[in-house]
């Protein structure tokens, strides 16, 4: 296959591992599938999107989103250098990739991936995702599932997603309205206990608390109305410094700079080898995908380095009344006599919601809507009504949050 290159500078004999899978069927290859010339230009010809993720998809093609560069991300990797911090982390992992890897194509975009529209994601083969928001990843879920056309086979985009926490990890193929999504399986990813407001505000205990009144309380205090950034580094600074008065108030060691970015920005320590361990089975994941040479899989795995190296993996079964792939309401036990606005604040705190700033609709109307203002003061007077008085039990309504551009379909089920 030597008249095959990738890239003038890159003579195909550097590939000669992998064509040693593409040349030649193996015992799990489908009979059908034809090794060869056809299926390495295809491989060359992919486009690959990766979505914040750190440990990097050597690709032909590949287009990168994400944001900059802290001094915190230089312990978990090994494309960032002290001198690139505060810069894109698309732009300089694209020069070094490409620097490394001759004849790979990186095209970096810095910025959300909400900017983007389905003529964007619409382009790429497969899209690989390293996101550190459980609310981003729901997103890109979402409007993968959306893109699907029954009748264009393309317009499928199969999802790989993975994601470390210390020494433990996962990843999963997700095929868009085919197998079990990101919101199926949502209560793997219950969102951080509340501490009482009132322990932020009297009696601190942990570092923690300390970060989370200067978050929650001194910057409503002092900086109201102004728009806190986590990657805005005197933002962090200043909360720092707040919380640091506030341990050192209260004898409580232990608040740093670090602690506070961690606490802001819900970020729990990388180990640089379970992010290599995490990364490497999405591109083996992505490749098996675009070349077809081998099953991928199906459609969950979990790594374990505590002790040892242990993985395990399993199928996770599409949920019919997933709000997002399925087409059932899901089903939500709620205590009648609570009000409105209990009952949409405890949409943040469950699992299977995670919802910020809810709006919900009954089958008879609007119960209450944030935006825009003057439907919000026309339905406000219902926050403090009882659910018994607004919907009756069973019924289904329909709950939006700016954060998706999805409606989530609950059935309110009274109970206690």
């Amino acid at each position: 296959m030597s008249d095959i290159s990738n890239g003038a500078d890159a003579p195909r004999a550097r590939w000669t591992y992998l064509d040693n899978f593409l040349n030649k069927a193996g015992p799990a290859t489908d009979e059908e599938w034809v090794p060869g010339s056809e299926t390495i230009r295809g491989l060359e010809s992919s486009k690959v999107l990766s979505v914040s993720i750190h440990a990097q998809v050597c690709w032909p093609n590949f287009d990168k989103l994400q944001n900059t560069i802290d001094v915190s991300n230089l312990n978990r990797q090994f494309l960032f250098r002290e001198a690139d911090v505060g810069k894109s982390k698309a732009e300089v992992a694209a020069v070094f990739v490409e620097k490394r890897v001759q004849g790979v194509n990186i095209t970096p975009y810095n910025g959300k991936i909400q900017d983007k529209g389905e003529e964007y994601y619409m382009q790429f083969n497969v899209i690989v995702c390293g996101l550190d928001s459980v609310e981003a990843r729901r997103w890109i879920n979402a409007t993968l599932i959306d893109m699907v056309d029954q009748d264009n086979f393309e317009s499928m985009k199969p999802l790989i997603d993975g994601g470390t926490e210390g020494f433990k990890g996962q990843a999963r193929v997700i095929l868009p309205t085919m197998t079990s999504c990101i919101e199926c399986q949502l209560e793997m990813h219950a969102p951080r206990a509340a501490v009482p407001l009132c322990t932020l505000a009297t009696i601190p205990r942990q570092p923690a608390h300390c970060i989370e009144w200067a978050h929650i309380i001194a910057w409503e205090e002092y900086r109201k109305g102004e728009t806190l950034d986590t990657d805005d580094p005197e933002h962090i600074t200043w909360l720092y410094q707040k919380a640091l008065a506030r341990a050192q108030e209260f004898n409580i060691p232990g608040v740093t700079y670090s602690m506070t970015q961690g606490v802001i920005k819900n970020i729990i320590p990388a180990i640089a080898s379970t992010n290599a361990i995490i990364a490497a089975s999405c591109c083996n994941e992505a490749f098996k995908i675009v070349t077809s040479s081998n099953p991928f899989l199906s459609n969950y795995m979990m790594y374990s380095g505590d002790e040892g190296v242990y993985t395990y993996t399993f199928e996770t079964e599409q949920k019919p009344d997933c709000p997002v792939c399925g087409n059932l309401a899901k089903n939500i036990t709620v205590n009648q006599n609570m009000s409105l606005q209990e009952f949409l604040d405890t949409l943040g705190e469950r699992p299977e919601a995670q919802l910020k700033k809810p709006s919900i609709r009954s089958g008879t109307g609007t119960l209450y809507m944030r935006f825009p203002q003057s439907l919000e003061e026309q339905t406000r007077p219902n926050l403090e009504k009882k659910l018994e008085d607004l919907v009756s039990d069973g019924e289904e309504v329909g709950v939006s949050d700016p954060a998706f551009q999805i409606s989530f379909k609950f059935r309110l089920v009274f109970g206690t």
